[in-house]
Order: structure tokens, then C-alpha cells, then sequence
């Protein structure tokens, strides 16, 4: 349930994010509600992964039950529903409703320019955004304004201008997301069964970080903890899968195993020590209750 709800509501908020964007993309692009919502949904998969996984193994720890039971019904679940919607966006990819045209946004005189800066070059639309391939006054710095009639349709402007005061910690991960997001989707494109490896050993890593968040007495104080963490999951999967890391592996391995079997392994890898850990941890201190 919990998956369902992360997951509903970053779609809501994932889709009107991109359709800010997509209204603010001159020349209009025809674009169609549905992909708009696929996208976000993709988006909102990997969140809402990370997500459930963190909020379940908290409320279990909190509520003391049975780590091993709790582990295995966390990773089945989260793979259930991850794979489940997964599986159900790939099929609507392939519907095509009819498109839509994008929403003219201010007036006659409309200035666009990627930044705020003195220094950086600005394009007028004489008519605005009625008519953003129409006549045009572009403004480069500490040389005369240039007077156009008219450009080619594939001429790319700046995007009309809103207020942006997005932290950058919310921009990178909100890259990290859309990167993994990606990352799973070429998986799928080559191999059922490695995209299948690649979820499941992301999964196993994220479970096995259940004794981090239970290590101080404060639930706030662990939440915080969990989330550094997985932050810190979502960074190493990203860096890991840049072409410089992959050749760097590939390097290191000398062909005895596929660089894409690299990365789950390092994750089943660190995993299996952070239970193993864990355990030791659960045993040393039965041990120590039982000697009291």
C-alpha cells in the first residue's frame, strides 16, 4: 500500500512538472497527455521503490518485528509491485491518442534568455509565442540588435521564462531518478531476465541497510539516516553505470565475467556483508542479553 501511495502521488506531481516544461518549449511540440503521464510514472517508479523500501524497513524496526520475515516480505512485495507497473507501462507506450497543441504563454515583446545574466544573448518575440518562428529582435551582447522576419522550424529557442528556485540537492535527485529510471529501461530493451537481476539485486541492497536505520533510539534521527543512505545507493548506481566507470571495470575484470554483470554483483556483493553484519550484530547482542 504503501508503494501505491508514493507512487500515485509522485506521478501527479512528476506529470504537472513535465507539463510546465512541455509548455515552455518553443516552437509547441504536439505531445499527447498519455506519454506526458508514462514518463512521469517511470519517474515515479524508482521513487516510490526507494521510498517503500525505507518507510517499511522503518516501521518494522520501530514496531520490533522479525527482521529475517520482515526482509523477505519487503524485497517480494517491492519487486511485485515495481515489476507489475513495469511491465503494464511497456504496453501503454504503444497506445497513440490524439495529440495536443501547446498553449500559447505571453504576449507580444516576450523576452526569452536561458539566465538573468547581463551578459546573455536574448530573443525578442515580436508577436510572443502566437508566433515563436515569426519576426524576432535578438539581443547579443556589446554588438547592434539583429531583426529577423523569420527562422527554419527546427530553430530551437529559449524556453519561456518561469521562476526556478529549486534547491540544487532536489535537481540532482531528480537527475539521479530519471537516470536509474533509464538505466532500467535499457536493461529491460536487452534482457528480460538481467533487468530482473539488476531489480532484484538493487532491492537486496536496499534491505540489507535495515540495521542503519535503527541505529540510534530517535525514529526522526533514523529516518534521516535511511534516507542519507539510500540517497548515497541512488548516487553509487548512477556513478557506477557512467561509460567511464563501465570501462574502468571492464578493465579491472580482463573478460573473466560481463561488465554487466559488474554492477549486480557489487551490490549483492556489499549487501550480503551489511546482512552478515547485521546478523553478527542481532547474535552478539542475544548473547549479551543472555548472560544478564
Amino acid at each position: 500500500m504503501t508503494f501505491l501511495i508514493i507512487f500515485l502521488i509522485a506521478t501527479g506531481i512528476r506529470f504537472l512538472g513535465l507539463r510546465v516544461d512541455w509548455a515552455k518549449s518553443l516552437p509547441p511540440k504536439p505531445e499527447t497527455s498519455l506519454t506526458l503521464a508514462i514518463a512521469a510514472a517511470h519517474w515515479a517508479l524508482s521513487l516510490a521503490l526507494f521510498s517503500s523500501v525505507l518507510f517499511s524497513l522503518g516501521y518494522a524496526g520501530r514496531r520490533g518485528y522479525f527482521a529475517p520475515m520482515t526482509i523477505i516480505t519487503t524485497m517480494c512485495l517491492s519487486m511485485l509491485f515495481y515489476i507489475g507497473i513495469f511491465l503494464a507501462l511497456q504496453n501503454w507506450k504503444y497506445v497513440t491518442p490524439e495529440q495536443s497543441a501547446g498553449i500559447p504563454l505571453g504576449g507580444k515583446g516576450l523576452i526569452l534568455s536561458n539566465s538573468l545574466n547581463r551578459n546573455e544573448t536574448a530573443v525578442i518575440l515580436l508577436n510572443g509565442t502566437a508566433e515563436p518562428l515569426g519576426p524576432r529582435v535578438t539581443a547579443i551582447p556589446d554588438q547592434p540588435l539583429i531583426f529577423q522576419e523569420s527562422v527554419s522550424a527546427n530553430f530551437d529557442l529559449p524556453p519561456v521564462p518561469f521562476g526556478d528556485n529549486t534547491p540544487w540537492f532536489l535537481k540532482s535527485l531528480d537527475i539521479d531518478i530519471r537516470l536509474n529510471e533509464e538505466m532500467f529501461q535499457k536493461k529491460f530493451d536487452e534482457n528480460f531476465i538481467f533487468y530482473l537481476v539488476n531489480v532484484f539485486s538493487l532491492v537486496f541492497l536496499l534491505c540489507s541497510l535495515g540495521y542503519a536505520i535503527k541505529l540510534s533510539a530517535w525514529p526522526l534521527a533514523n529516518l534521516f539516516i535511511g534516507v542519507l543512505a539510500f540517497r548515497g545507493i541512488l548516487a553509487l548506481q548512477t556513478f557506477l553505470n557512467t561509460p567511464e566507470m563501465l570501462e574502468i571495470i571492464n578493465s579491472f575484470l580482463k573478460g573473466m565475467i560481463p561488465v554487466m554483470f559488474a554492477l549486480p554483483l557489487i551490490f549483492l556483493g556489499i549487501g550480503t556483508l551489511l546482512h552478515l553484519y547485521s546478523c553478527l550484530i542481532f547474535i552478539t547482542k542475544r548473547r549479551r542479553d543472555d548472560d544478564f
